[in-house]
């Protein structure tokens, strides 16, 4: 069941420590899931842990989380091969793609070594909601800033384009992001974009981002762009809806 338009809801948060799980679905999670608009049936909802190195500990977490969720979960891997037939027709026929954190750079690499840019592509133009934390938010854009080269972050410039903005993750929380993404876009390595706290998210329909959300209180969203003079960036908080 596709969503009404093509549908991203980009964060830094969406899963919660679990009670009877390692993890449990967070508000901005379950509102991928309810963009989908799914009724008389569960969910479909696919996992892809490629930014972690497609860890068989992270399917197992997402797949008790799915169970708790009342989803009817699928994975997909590239380690040591796409576990399904074909990439394609795998992600058009769910209803929401969840995408883990880790190497956005190694993502990228995987994805494109086997296809999974092509059929990310063709499942956002068909409506799949796409959603994911981290490198599963930086993926969706032109690119921002990663820990996927070591300690000291560095831009990533060849994200797979579907929204053509820039992206900052985990924005409040690692003390690097913030400057690095605004001297990246002052300086024109990286487009005007948007950076999300640890437990906001952006919320786009098409390429047009149209809400900006929060699962945490004070977790707040920003546009960044460069300065008018050269001078620097300059950074809009926005208007931020907090989830229930």
């Amino acid at each position: 069941m596709p969503a009404d338009a093509p549908t991203i809801l980009a964060t830094s948060g969406g899963i919660v420590p679990g009670s009877r799980t390692r993890w449990s679905v967070g508000p901005l999670t379950q509102h991928a899931v309810e963009l989908a608009g799914v009724t008389g049936r569960a969910p479909r909802v696919c996992f892809l842990p490629t930014a972690g190195g497609d860890s068989s500990e992270s399917v197992r977490h997402f797949h008790d989380m799915a169970i708790e969720a009342g989803w009817h979960a699928s994975h997909l891997v590239c380690f040591p091969m796409p576990n399904v037939p074909d990439v394609t027709a795998h992600l058009l026929a769910q209803d929401v793609v969840w995408v883990g954190g880790g190497s956005v750079a190694g993502l990228l690499a995987m994805w494109r070594m086997h296809g999974v840019d092509v059929a990310m592509r063709a499942a956002w133009e068909a409506g799949v909601v796409l959603t994911g934390v981290s490198a599963g938010s930086l993926c969706w854009h032109v690119g921002g800033t990663t820990d996927s080269f070591g300690p000291d972050l560095r831009p990533v410039t060849d994200g797979l384009a579907l929204l053509p903005f820039s992206n900052g993750v985990h924005y409040d929380s690692e003390p690097q992001r913030r400057p690095l993404f605004q001297s990246l876009v002052a300086e024109g390595t990286l487009p005007a974009g948007f950076a999300t706290d640890d437990g906001a998210g952006l919320l786009y329909r098409g390429t047009e981002l149209v809400e900006a959300l929060a699962e945490r209180p004070g977790a707040g969203c920003y546009h960044v762009r460069p300065g008018a003079d050269g001078s620097g960036a300059v950074e809009t908080p926005l208007d931020t809806r907090l989830l229930r």
